[in-house]
């Protein structure tokens, strides 16, 4: 298992360098009026060459790379060009909006979807019927739009939680979890039908293997059955399916956070990418590869725990 561990370990730092190096690339293309964009459009040839080289833009792509480099192996990812507020900081104040956002979500798509799938895989009725044509909604409706409506009804119209956020330094919890309400129910409306179609289908894969029957008519309960051997054996799936949906949120919540005005990496993301602000937009990925890597060696130990199978292999 360590072996496994450190295994994945190096072919996740081999991803963050590799990511790191294509993202560097792309920004030094669209970095040659950055420049100006700080200064604006009064601004000398030689005020702008001044600028120029204290951003070290006057430097090879190469030599900003490794400077950038050697500065995010120290844990220093530079300041944002147009606030020279370090970027560790803005990370810092902004991640635990973002993941608290995240983790809720998933935590409750987790158990709503698993409930829900399997009960439609026992109950070939109309529950089922239920969770596909819900399944075919969900995936058709963007989470903005679903962010947007809530806004409209529960927020501006019945007055229920605030239409933005109230979360700021020192306040308590009661603000974070009004604030992050309506978000979370969009991107619950949004991930659970898919993911309960998706538990559903590992489920009715598992009831219809040999084994199952062979429980059965061993005397085994129905019950411990399903829980016990059906649900454990499609666990990978679903974990997988779930995985997969937490790397697609973190892709959507840049929209969901502009529509709740969060305080989060949405803002902080969009912001950047737009003004070319290469060393946050540089730790905005570097933050979001990590976690990727880290969700998917996660499901893959719980995978190996789950399947003993995974962990021969």
């Amino acid at each position: 298992m360590i072996t496994f561990i450190l295994k994945r370990l190096g072919s996740g730092i081999v991803v963050l360098f590799v990511v790191s190096i294509l993202v560097f690339s792309l920004l030094y293309v669209s970095s040659g009026s950055i420049a100006r964009n700080i200064l604006g459009d009064q601004a000398t040839p030689e005020q702008l060459a001044v600028k120029n080289a204290e951003l070290g833009l006057d430097q090879p792509i190469l030599a900003r790379y490794f400077s950038w480099l050697t500065g995010a192996l120290r844990g220093d990812l530079g300041a944002s060009w147009f606030t020279s507020e370090p970027v560790a900081s803005s990370l810092a104040t902004r991640i635990p909006v973002t993941m608290t956002m995240v983790f809720v979500a998933m935590t409750l798509i987790a158990i709503i979807a698993t409930l829900i799938g399997v009960a439609a895989a026992v109950k070939r009725g109309w529950v089922d019927r239920v969770v596909q044509i819900g399944a075919i909604i969900g995936d058709s409706i963007p989470g903005f739009v679903i962010g947007i409506i809530l806004v409209t009804i529960l927020a501006i119209q019945m007055g229920f939680f605030p239409a933005t956020s109230t979360i700021a330094p020192g306040v308590g919890a009661d603000a974070w979890a009004l604030s992050l309400a309506l978000p979370v129910i969009a991107l619950l409306i949004n991930g659970v039908t898919g993911g309960a179609q998706q538990i559903r289908s590992a489920v009715i894969k598992q009831l219809e293997r040999d084994y199952v029957r062979t429980l059965r008519s061993r005397g085994i309960g129905e019950r411990e059955v399903l829980f016990k051997h059906v649900l454990r054996s499609a666990a990978p799936a679903g974990l997988t399916v779930l995985s997969l949906q937490l790397i697609g949120m973190l892709g959507g919540v840049v929209i969901i956070e502009q529509i709740f005005a969060l305080p989060g990496m949405g803002p902080l993301a969009v912001a950047a990418t737009s003004q070319s602000d290469q060393p946050v937009v540089m730790g905005v990925v570097m933050y979001t590869v990590v976690v990727v890597i880290v969700v998917n060696l996660i499901v893959d130990l719980l995978n190996g725990w789950l399947n003993p199978k995974v962990r021969v292999s």
